[in-house]
């Protein structure tokens, strides 16, 4: 006889394994999510530390879609994941910056729709400051 199953309700996210830096919203109109890394940035990546998280901080008020907010915000973490590490690959480093700066390309050049002049001249900006 088969024993009875267990029937479970769940109202949010489940996680069966591990799940590090993950934010989530759930059942909310607007958001606005901040993630500090606090790892230790390899020498030599200092200042593009710097510049990828005034980029995060600027981010939230530059005008963008949400779509371009959210994959510019995914395309700088992943910039910090890789100069975090204790001993950056150069490649996987310049692949992290490249797919940055193609997430604010759209913006720059306008064919984002709704994109302000203001947020294509920050984008500008901010892509002219990610070149290593």
């Amino acid at each position: 006889m088969s024993e009875p199953h267990e029937v479970h309700t769940y109202d949010g996210p489940v996680f069966n394994g591990p799940a590090s830096h993950n934010q989530f919203a759930w059942n909310n109109e607007t958001v606005t999510q901040n993630q500090q890394i606090n790892g230790e940035v390899a020498a030599g990546y200092e200042a593009l530390a710097e510049r990828v998280a005034e980029l995060l901080r600027q981010l939230p008020g530059a005008g963008l879609a949400e779509q371009d907010r959210e994959d510019a915000e995914a395309a700088a973490g992943e910039v910090l994941d890789v100069i975090t590490r204790p001993e950056p690959e150069a490649g996987r480093v310049r692949r992290a910056l490249a797919t940055l700066r193609g997430a604010l390309v759209p913006v720059a050049s306008g064919v984002a729709a709704g994109t302000t002049v203001a947020a294509q001249e920050w984008a500008r900006t901010a892509i002219e400051g990610l070149i290593v």
